[in-house]
């Protein structure tokens, strides 16, 4: 039998039907809308059961949407009602107030950045988030991939939706299919990876800035919700300046700039560059976000600080430490300096049992499970490697045996906690001072 091709190939191949990203039985809940039973049937046999949808039939009772997204969208012809009334750049702020000017951002990750990991990064302080990267064709041709794709609840706002796309037309039929259901459709123009070059969207249509320019226009001209876009800089400043001025002359209404080039991957080896992106900020008249360097909130400070820009987005941090942005840090960040933190009384694994009682409520795929538990508990596990053995040889997961690995790590005598600033020591410093 010929060994099947890897999941992300079906996923962003333009030419090739993918297989679901995510699942959940909550359909695009309308805020106003009630309880409605669902049932599930039982997932089908896969040579892949971490492909398969996890579930709990505690969780059968979800609410569903009164529209749905098979129907078909409005006439993309009609102008959107977003650029009309006032200038765009009074819209974009205005909107953006009137969200809040969240600070506090969950980056798009594919197979990561899902509704049970969104939600347990607003308990921690993310104040708004964006889906997986979305494929628009497949979204607009596949209705099984749109229903299970795109997933939210009414507490999962503001939110991006993110698309990645190389045909205007198709990219507003994506758009127009969930503008009810987020605060901003979010074009894709980051990804730097292989699969991306091939698909030919992402980092790589920073060869074509006239197509570029055509996405952005036709989502700005004919949607009722703004068009954001996620950008990675060019090696010359001046090259990333134009670049993100032609997207606000196009209609975008908020901009996210990560700081590396487009051949720059390791977040570790290559430092995002903050000048860019304070540059970009004073060029253009729209809120700028910044990606890039964010370890703790010690560095959510200081790239607020230095670049000026009106929000930071986290990824791979978050990933290790969802609750980041509630002031938490991993020990690797507190060696050298241990007298100014404290245990924050909150550790990984209470993380990781939290985000699977939320997986129980909003179900993904194992795969995505089991991700998520690896970078969570990649510490513990290097202090009990038999641990993650165990782990990497369940070719089935379920909940029991998940929760059982973290008491099993417990009882092993494993907690690394996460720290928090010493609070009590600045506030002795300031009474001696008084005093």
């Amino acid at each position: 039998m010929n060994k099947p091709k890897p999941l992300l190939f079906h996923l962003f191949h333009l030419n090739l039907p993918p297989k679901p990203l995510f699942s959940n039985p909550i359909h695009l809940m309308a805020l106003s809308q009630t309880q409605t039973p669902t049932t599930h049937s039982d997932p089908p046999q896969n040579d892949d059961s971490d492909d398969l949808l996890c579930s709990n039939p505690r969780h059968n009772h979800e609410e569903q949407c009164s529209s749905s997204l098979d129907e078909t969208p409005s006439s993309i012809s009609s102008t959107g009602k977003y650029l009309i009334g006032v200038s765009r750049f009074e819209r974009a702020w205005a909107h953006w107030t009137k969200l809040g000017r969240p600070k506090f951002i969950v980056a798009p990750m594919v197979d990561n950045s899902e509704l049970p990991f969104r939600m347990l990064c607003r308990k921690y302080g993310a104040e708004a988030a964006y889906t997986p990267m979305l494929h628009s064709r497949i979204f607009t041709e596949n209705p099984k991939y749109r229903s299970e794709e795109f997933t939210t609840c009414k507490e999962d706002r503001p939110l991006f939706v993110q698309f990645c796309a190389n045909d205007p037309d198709k990219l507003l039929e994506a758009a127009r299919r969930v503008e009810s259901y987020c605060d901003y459709v979010d074009i894709n123009l980051g990804c730097p990876q292989r699969i991306a070059r091939r698909g030919y969207y992402g980092a790589f249509l920073m060869d074509n800035l006239p197509l570029v320019k055509s996405l952005v226009e036709k989502l700005a001209l004919n949607l009722n919700v703004p068009v954001s876009c996620k950008i990675r800089v060019f090696p010359k400043l001046e090259d990333t300046l134009k670049y993100a001025k032609m997207l606000e002359d196009a209609g975008c209404s908020l901009l996210a700039v990560h700081g590396r080039t487009r051949d720059e991957k390791d977040g570790k080896k290559f430092r995002a560059d903050w000048n860019a992106i304070k540059a970009v900020k004073k060029e253009l008249r729209i809120p700028v976000l910044a990606n890039g360097n964010i370890r703790h909130m010690e560095d959510v400070e200081n790239c607020l600080e230095e670049t000026g820009v009106d929000g930071v987005l986290s990824a791979e941090t978050l990933l290790e430490n969802p609750a980041l942005f509630a002031g938490f840090r991993t020990a690797d960040w507190v060696a050298g300096n241990e007298k100014d933190y404290v245990d924050g009384k909150l550790d990984q694994a209470d993380l990781v049992v939290e985000y699977l009682k939320l997986c129980e409520k909003y179900p993904v795929p194992w795969r995505m499970i089991r991700s998520h538990v690896h970078k969570m508990l990649g510490d513990w596990f290097k202090l009990q490697p038999q641990v993650r053995e165990d782990l990497n040889a369940q070719s089935r997961l379920t909940f029991e045996f998940l929760y059982s690995l973290v008491d099993r790590l417990r009882e092993l005598g494993v907690r690394v906690p996460l720290h928090q600033k010493d609070t009590s020591a600045a506030r002795d410093s300031v009474e001696v001072v008084a005093i």
